[in-house]
C-alpha cells in the first residue's frame, strides 16, 4: 500500500511539471523567459521530491537510505593557498602572489660631549615600514614591489621585473646594486641595528637599471648597469656593478668569499659628499663629514670573507673609494671596513645563509611551539677613514656589542651599544679639539612577512 501511494506521488509531480510547457504551447501567462525558469525551478522541485519518496521507499521496504554523492575535489589546475609569513597564492599556469613587509621600530639614546652643542639625548622613530607584493608570472618572469612609509614620506624601496632560467636571473627595475655582503643582506637579517659606516657614508644605494646574476654550484656572478636612486632621476649620472662571490660548504661550515667592483661616472658640476651618523639613525647629526667634493667619478673595490660553523659565525670586509676631480686637483682614495664575530647561545640555532647574503635566521625552538626562540650575541669593530688628499673629513673607529632575540621566525628583538672614537672630526669638542667618543644605545623592534 505504501509503495502504491509513492508511486501516485511521483505520477501526480511528474504531471505537474507536463503542465508548464503546455502552457506555453498555449500562450499562456508567463512565456518566454519567465516559462523556461518556470520549468527549472519544477524540475528542482521534482528532484528534491523524488529524493524523499525514495527515503520513504527505503523506509517501508527496511532498506537504509541512499548517501548522496561527495563533491568532486578540485581539479589540479586550481588555486592553491599556503602560507610563508603570509599567504602564498598560486594559480594555474605559474601564477603566484605573496604580499610582503615589514616595520622596525627603534628607540634610543646618544651621549656627545657637552662642549660640542650637538643635538643628543633620547630618540626614536620608525625606522622602517614597507609594504608590497612578489610574486611569478607564467613563462619564468617574476616581479617584486615594495613602498616605505617610514618618516611620513612614501620611496620606492623595490620595483623589479625578473626573468629565471635555472641558475641564471635577469633583473630590471629599481633594485640593489652588487657593493659587498653587508649591503646586500637585508635589513631584516643584518646582527646590528645599523649596517657598516662605509655602506651609507659612501652612498650604497637601490638604484634604476638592468642586471644579470648566474648562480652555480658554490659560485655566483653578478653585474649590472644602473642610472641613479628614483628620488634623484632624472639625470646623466650612470654607474657599472660587479660582484663574484665564492660559497662552498667544507666539513659543515659554510664559507664565503668574495669582491665586487663599482664605477660610477657623474655630470658635469655633481658635487659628492662623504658622511656618517653614530650608529643610529634616529639623529641628523653626523660626526664625521668631508663636506662637498666636486667629482667626476667614483672607482670603488671591495672585498669580503664570512664564515658559519654551527652557532658560530665570522664575517669581514674592506671597501676603497677613490673620487676623481676634476682638473689637476689630487684624487682621494677613503676607506671603510669592519670585522664581527658572533654566536648563537640556544642550542639548534645557527645564521641564516642563501645565495651570497645573509638570510632568516629559523629558531630550533620557537616561542608558541614551547621554545624561547634564538638569542644571539656578536661584537663588532667599524672603521671609515675619510681623510686623504687634503680633504679631512675625520675618522672614526667603531666598537659595538649586540643582543639578538628571535623568538620566531618572523619576528625579532634587537638591543646594541656602540662607542665611536672620532679623531678630526666635523664637529669641534672645543678649539682645536676634534678628537673624543661618542655613546649610542638603541632597541628596535620587527615583524616582517
Amino acid at each position: 500500500m505504501k509503495s502504491f501511494l509513492a508511486l501516485s506521488h511521483v505520477a501526480a509531480v511528474a504531471g505537474g511539471l507536463w503542465a508548464v510547457p503546455l502552457a506555453a504551447q498555449d500562450g499562456g501567462a508567463g512565456s518566454g523567459h519567465g516559462q523556461v525558469e518556470a520549468l527549472r525551478a519544477e524540475m528542482a522541485r521534482l528532484a528534491d521530491r523524488v529524493e524523499t519518496l525514495e527515503a520513504e521507499l527505503a523506509a517501508a521496504k527496511g532498506e537504509p537510505a541512499a548517501v548522496p554523492p561527495a563533491p568532486a575535489a578540485p581539479s589540479a589546475g586550481a588555486s592553491s593557498i599556503s602560507w610563508k609569513g603570509a599567504p602564498v597564492i598560486e594559480g594555474e599556469g605559474g601564477w603566484s602572489f605573496k604580499p610582503r613587509g615589514r616595520l622596525q621600530i627603534d628607540a634610543g639614546t646618544i651621549s656627545a660631549p657637552d662642549s660640542l652643542g650637538a643635538v643628543d639625548g633620547f630618540g626614536s622613530e620608525i625606522r622602517r615600514a614597507r609594504l608590497g607584493a612578489e610574486g611569478d608570472i607564467p613563462g619564468g618572469f617574476g616581479y617584486k614591489f615594495e613602498l616605505d612609509f617610514a618618516g611620513g614620506e612614501v620611496e620606492l624601496a623595490d620595483g623589479i621585473l625578473t626573468y629565471g632560467d635555472g641558475g641564471l636571473t635577469v633583473s630590471i627595475g629599481h633594485h640593489n646594486t652588487f657593493q659587498g655582503l653587508e649591503e646586500l643582506t637585508s635589513s631584516r637579517f643584518i646582527s646590528t641595528m645599523e649596517r657598516a659606516a662605509f655602506t651609507d657614508a659612501f652612498g650604497f644605494e637601490r638604484r634604476l637599471g638592468l642586471s644579470t646574476q648566474y648562480a652555480a654550484g658554490a659560485w655566483l656572478v653578478q653585474a649590472g648597469v644602473f642610472s641613479d636612486n628614483a628620488d634623484a632621476l632624472s639625470n646623466r649620472n650612470w654607474s657599472v656593478d660587479g660582484r663574484v662571490v665564492a660559497m662552498p660548504e667544507l666539513g659543515g661550515t659554510r664559507l664565503h668569499l668574495g669582491g665586487s667592483v663599482h664605477y660610477a661616472d657623474y655630470e658635469e658640476g655633481t658635487a659628492l659628499r662623504y658622511r656618517q651618523r653614530p650608529f643610529a639613525h634616529f639623529t641628523d647629526t653626523r660626526f664625521i663629514d668631508t663636506g662637498r667634493v666636486e667629482g667626476a667619478s667614483e672607482l670603488g673595490m671591495g672585498l669580503e670573507a664570512a664564515a658559519i660553523a654551527g652557532p658560530f659565525h665570522a664575517a669581514a670586509e674592506g671597501f676603497w673609494q677613490q673620487v676623481d676631480r676634476p682638473g689637476a686637483l689630487p684624487d682621494p682614495t677613503f676607506f671603510g671596513g669592519y670585522a664581527e664575530i658572533g654566536m648563537f647561545l640556544t642550542p639548534g640555532d645557527t645564521r641564516g645563509y642563501k645565495r651570497g647574503v645573509f638570510d632568516r635566521v629559523k629558531p630550533a625552538n620557537p616561542v608558541g611551539e614551547g621554545g624561547f626562540g634564538a638569542v644571539q650575541i656578536n661584537l663588532r669593530y667599524d672603521r671609515l677613514d675619510l681623510v686623504d688628499a687634503g680633504i679631512v673629513g675625520g675618522t672614526h673607529d667603531g666598537y659595538a656589542v649586540s643582543l639578538v632575540w628571535t623568538p620566531t621566525d618572523y619576528t625579532r628583538f634587537m638591543a646594541n651599544y656602540g662607542r665611536m672614537e672620532y679623531a678630526n672630526a666635523a664637529l669641534p669638542a672645543g678649539e682645536d679639539d676634534r678628537s673624543y667618543g661618542v655613546d649610542t644605545f638603541g632597541v628596535r623592534a620587527q615583524i616582517d612577512f
